[in-house]
């Protein structure tokens, strides 16, 4: 590479660097985060705050696989830059503990997160606008989307000065004057690559999160001997990750790709956005609140009576997880392919009351039947052929 280029452009059949995988490491310790602040707060408010976390991770995780997209994340200036941002979301997820409540001493949590945020989303553009020389119309898009950064960190740095219901309304403000503003920013100008590159990054992503699921039940019992119940639970939790891969895998990610690979340059970019920046946000909320489900059912069963019922916010989170998950997938199907999966549909809508009557069963048959419902939509799927491409 010459010392002149300080980026080399990704090619249309480029595909995912090591140093974006990288970075997905860092992602997935913040994911053990949120996981770990909800579980030590199980209440309403608290899976509302972790779910804001989670929504401010993944802002800050997709800028970069756009970045990704346009050069080789892990050749010249670009590597630094995947460095710098690795430091300021390894930083940001230490301190997700203290996000919303700071503890005494040291500096205050929600300012670091703040900072944090800032330097990382800066950190993308900088990028971006070197990476785009002679691109007048990618530039025109840095600035239109630029103000929509700079109000989200001046209203995360505004609910660190306050507490309570106040600071967790800045901080949907937050979210909302940056996702709004992207989407109000239009998508001309933005570019998609390798279509490839992109679906695979986004894949990967939800693989590092159902990984985080499967940790969260190691978690759960990891101070506890290991049981009948434990070994069971443990079985179907994996079990139930599983299909959850297999229906992304086998049916979504696939037809996906071929609809982004299909379109023409500025229908792309936008197919891009709506159906991986932004409908991929429920399917990652929906890993995440199924960790914590999954790791409250293993201290459950291995630590109370194997008759107790799973209750209350763990309850909606095991069973709301996989809901929301499901409804994710028919909406990057819908966006996708232009049809409606109606089977996906009418099983997540299904599994709802599940949330309410899983309360009167014990853990461990919630779990079963949350698992065997989910096993058998993938199996028929798979079995009857009724895929959105065909």
């Amino acid at each position: 590479m010459s010392a002149r280029m300080p980026v080399r452009p990704m090619t249309e059949t480029g595909s995912v660097t090591t140093l974006e995988l990288f970075l997905d490491l860092v992602f997935v310790f913040a994911l053990t985060q949120v996981t770990a602040a909800m579980a030590d707060d199980l209440t309403g408010h608290g899976l509302l705050r972790g779910l804001l976390v989670t929504a401010l991770l993944w802002w800050s995780w997709t800028a970069y696989a756009w970045l990704g997209n346009l050069v080789r994340a892990d050749e010249g200036v670009a590597r630094v830059g995947m460095f710098a941002a690795m430091a300021a979301m390894f930083v940001l997820a230490l301190c997700i503990p203290e996000s919303f409540d700071d503890a005494p001493g040291g500096l205050s949590g929600p300012v670091v997160i703040a900072v944090c945020y800032f330097g990382f989303r800066a950190v993308h553009l900088l990028l971006f606008y070197a990476s785009s020389p002679g691109d007048p119309a990618l530039r025109a898009q840095l600035l239109r989307f630029t103000p929509a950064m700079l109000a989200g960190t001046a209203l995360l740095l505004a609910a660190a000065a306050t507490d309570g219901a106040a600071q967790t309304w800045l901080w949907v403000a937050a979210l909302v004057a940056d996702y709004a503003g992207t989407y109000v920013g239009g998508v001309h100008g933005w570019r998609v690559r390798s279509p490839g590159h992109f679906a695979e990054r986004h894949g990967l992503i939800v693989i590092v999160a159902l990984g985080e699921s499967i940790v969260a039940i190691g978690v759960g019992v990891a101070q506890l001997p290991i049981s009948g119940p434990i070994v069971a639970a443990s079985i179907l939790g994996l079990a139930l990750a599983g299909s959850l891969w297999w229906a992304y895998f086998d049916v979504s990610a696939r037809v996906a790709e071929h609809a982004l690979a299909a379109a023409d340059e500025e229908r792309r970019a936008g197919l891009a956005r709506d159906a991986y920046s932004f409908l991929h946000l429920p399917l990652v909320a929906g890993i995440v609140l199924l960790a914590l489900g999954l790791k409250k059912v293993l201290q459950y069963v291995g630590d109370h009576s194997l008759s107790d019922p799973l209750k209350g916010i763990a309850l909606a989170a095991l069973v709301g997880g996989v809901v929301l998950y499901l409804l994710g997938h028919v909406a990057f199907q819908r966006r996708t392919t232009g049809r409606l999966n109606p089977v996906r549909l009418a099983v997540a809508l299904l599994l709802v009351p599940l949330g309410w009557l899983g309360g009167a069963l014990p853990a461990l048959v919630t779990l079963a039947l949350l698992t065997v419902v989910v096993a058998a939509l993938v199996a028929f799927e798979s079995l009857s052929d009724r895929r959105p491409d065909t």
